[in-house]
Formats: C-alpha cells, structure tokens, sequence
C-alpha cells in the first residue's frame, strides 16, 4: 500500500514517557477512525483524508 502524506505543514511531538511520536497534518486533528499497522505505526483518518501519524516504540526505529 501507497502512502500518500498531505502536501502541508505538520505538527510533531515526542512523548519520551510513552516512546511515542504523534505527526499532525492539522494543528487540532480529529479523526473519524484510524488503522492499526503491523510495524506498529496507526494511521488517523477523517473520512478519506490522513490527519495523523502514530509511531509507537519511535526510539526503537532506524
């Protein structure tokens, strides 16, 4: 599957706590529903458009 990241500006944030890194395409996005992948990164929908990004374990990438 082709991802197609929005031609925009982008909000990043980085919970060290958690290990978590949340990448926003809106500065307040709110999704309709959001997929789970199996490399761990869930993808944040509003209708058909990509709001954000979730990368879990984001330290332990390359």
């Amino acid at each position: 599957m082709k991802l197609q990241i929005p031609k925009t500006q982008m909000w990043l944030d980085y919970d060290e706590d958690a290990d978590v890194l949340y990448i926003h395409f809106e500065q307040k996005p709110r999704s309709t529903h959001s997929e789970l992948r199996d490399d761990g990164v869930i993808l944040d929908y509003r209708g058909n458009r990509l709001v954000g990004i979730t990368v879990l374990e984001a330290s332990q990438r390359k």
